[in-house]
């Protein structure tokens, strides 16, 4: 396992409602969600940062995700919340660094 992360275009400003009733079908769209922890953090896996995570931020660059996991884990669970985000959202979710999408 390794230290994973992305960027992806889901911007902080966008509407409450957003954030509150979409983005949480996201999340518990995807395997090994536990749930937003008292720090209001959303984690899948585990908290325990020494083992199989992820966690996320809301950045003003975009939805940020970190974990551990392994090189082919990490690619599939980043492909299945881009195209569940991206049908949820109604616009194309992807990583601005990597050109998949416009900033």
């Amino acid at each position: 396992m390794k230290q994973q992360s992305m960027n992806l275009n889901i911007r902080y400003d966008l509407p409450n409602e957003i954030w509150e009733t979409v983005i949480p079908v996201i999340y518990e769209s995807m395997e090994g969600w536990l749930g937003f922890e008292n720090d209001g953090i959303a984690y899948w896996f585990s908290v325990d940062k020494t083992k199989k995570h992820i966690w996320t931020s809301v950045e003003p660059s975009g939805l940020l995700f970190v974990g551990m996991m392994k090189d082919d884990e990490w690619k599939q669970w980043k492909l299945k919340i881009k195209k569940i985000a991206t049908q949820k959202l109604g616009f194309k979710v992807g990583e601005i660094e990597l050109g998949e999408v416009d900033s």
